[in-house]
This record gives C-alpha cells, sequence and structure tokens, in this order.
C-alpha cells in the first residue's frame, strides 16, 4: 500500500471519529499540503529513517514556523505507529527524525501607555461590539473562547466568567459557518472571577445587546473571528498603536497579572494553562518593563 492511500484511510476511519473536528481538518490540511506530495508515492515499507528524516529536512526550507513544523511530523509519525499497529507497515522510524531547532518565540504584548489607548477608545466608543477587547485585557480569553462566549456563561451576581467552549471559522459547502467545539484542552475549561469593574460594564452590555453572545455579530452566532480580528487591526490603525495578533491580548493580561503580583499558580488556573511551568516560561521574559521599575527602586539606595 502506498503512503498516500493509508493517510486518507487513517484520517478518515481513526481520526475523524475520535478527534474534535478541528483537529481532523487541520491533520487532513497537513497531509494534503505537505505530506502526500511529499511522500504519498513511497511504498508504506519503503518510509525508511534516512527518508523520513530528508522529508524533515526539507520543511526548513519551507520558511513554516516551527509549531506548524511540528505538526506536520506529529502527523507523520502518529499515522504511521497506527499503520505498524495494524499491520499495515512492518516498522515505523518517525522517532529517528531529527527535528529542526526551533527557537521559542517572543511574546509580544501592548506597554501600559498602549493599553490604555486601546481602553480609553473602547470606552469612548460605547461598542457594545467591541467591548469584547477589553474583556480579554482583563480576562485573558482566546479569541475562540471570547466569541463562544454566551451570557448563559457569566454569573454578573457571583462576577464570574466560564469557560466552556470554543470556536473558530470553517467552510461547509462553500459558505462560511462558524463551528462550535469544546476548549484546547481540558485544563482550558476553567470559571474566571472577574473585576469588580468589568461586572460594572458586563451589566450594561447586557442590557444593550440581544441575542445570547456576549459579542454579537451580524448571524444569530455572534461575531465571526476573522472579522473580528479585522476589526481589531483597524482599532489599532485608528489610535496609532503599532500592529500585533489579537493574542497579544492575552500576553498583555499575563503580564499585567503578573506585574501587579499575581501568583503563577493563580495566573496559570486563570489563563487554562495545564501546568505553571508553561506560564513561567512563557512571560518570565516578557517583563522587562517592570525590571526597569524594580532596578530603579534598587539604584535609589545609592547615597
Amino acid at each position: 500500500m502506498k503512503y498516500k492511500e493509508w493517510i486518507n484511510i487513517w484520517l478518515e476511519l481513526y481520526v475523524k471519529v475520535a478527534a474534535k473536528d478541528r483537529t481532523y481538518r487541520k491533520y487532513r490540511s497537513h497531509a494534503q499540503r505537505y505530506l502526500v506530495p511529499a511522500l504519498g508515492d513511497y511504498d508504506m515499507n519503503a518510509l525508511t529513517a534516512v527518508e523520513l528524516q530528508k522529508f524533515s529536512a526539507s520543511l526548513s526550507g519551507k520558511n513554516l514556523a516551527a509549531n506548524t513544523v511540528k505538526g506536520i511530523l506529529s502527523v507523520l509519525g502518529a499515522s504511521l505507529k497506527k499503520a505498524v499497529a495494524l499491520g499495515v507497515a512492518e516498522k515505523q522510524f518517525s522517532g529517528a527524525i531529527v527535528r529542526p531547532k526551533a527557537r521559542a518565540g517572543k511574546v509580544s504584548c501592548f506597554c501600559k501607555e498602549e493599553q490604555r489607548k486601546i481602553e480609553k477608545y473602547i470606552l469612548e466608543s460605547r461598542s457594545p461590539y467591541l467591548f469584547g477587547i477589553l474583556l480579554c485585557l482583563y480576562t485573558g480569553l482566546r479569541i475562540g473562547e471570547l466569541l463562544a462566549l454566551t451570557w448563559e456563561d457569566v454569573d454578573l451576581r457571583k462576577g464570574t466568567l466560564a469557560v466552556t467552549k470554543s470556536c473558530h471559522d470553517g467552510w461547509e459547502n462553500g459558505h462560511y459557518c462558524k463551528i462550535f467545539d469544546t476548549t484546547k484542552t481540558l485544563s482550558s475549561e476553567r470559571v474566571i472571577p472577574l473585576p469588580k469593574q468589568v461586572t460594572v460594564y458586563l451589566r450594561e452590555l447586557k442590557r444593550e445587546t440581544r441575542g445570547q453572545f456576549v459579542v454579537t455579530g451580524r448571524t444569530e452566532y455572534g461575531a465571526q473571528i476573522r472579522s473580528y480580528q479585522r476589526t481589531f487591526e483597524r482599532v489599532l490603525r485608528r489610535i496609532g498603536v503599532a500592529h500585533r495578533g489579537f493574542h497579544a491580548l492575552r500576553h498583555t493580561f499575563a503580564t499585567r497579572a503578573l506585574e501587579v503580583g499575581m501568583d503563577v499558580k493563580t495566573l496559570a488556573e486563570i489563563l487554562g494553562h495545564k501546568n505553571p511551568v508553561i506560564t513561567l516560561q512563557r512571560y518570565t521574559h516578557s517583563l522587562f518593563e517592570h525590571k526597569t521599575e524594580m532596578m530603579n527602586k534598587v539604584g535609589k539606595l545609592l547615597m
């Protein structure tokens, strides 16, 4: 059997029935764009360690993000392991692949002055649609979690917000659809205590908006992810703040939380990280502004 035949069988019979829809789509995309063109015509037992290593090395020249390369090789490895388990192939050598070195991506967040500009613009606009941006700045929500948020998830009496689902943009039969799914990981399901100031604004927002979603859109299913990202980009241009992706709001929340003294374990739980070590590794190097303040305080001891 050729690899292109096997990977289609694996995707349809094993991945599609067990994984989240978004995971299946991602795996299928990696297979169609990278794995089948490069390895599809190989017989299963011809995928030697050397051939797999050649493929891995070829990915380095495609200017792909480190996470994308990791994802492609993970799909390759998982498909080959299942092939061996089912007797489709005699051996698999994905464990011998030497992966391209990847540097950790730099955490990008807004400085305090930029954050104030964003907040000022949103509050003065009094736009219910834009309030989601402010909510992310004070909860660290991912954009998929934000746009899946319904009023049933918000307890204004207790001042809490429950993250129980996420969403992403998709296409079915040539038409846009908003696909709802479980959260990124099991640890991503969480209850976030809201700052009292944010709860006040949420009460006003609920009185002004109709429908079940906290961030409304043109359809009954609320705002679309790509559309909301473009809106955020326009906001930054209007207020003269350098472009950063929407995820920078989450990084900004985490950075501000550490600056005001929030402990890492609490922050990890609010962000939905499985392990506080992940939080520590990701954000401790993003506190240069805070480090400068602390060093200046130390410098005041100089007589």
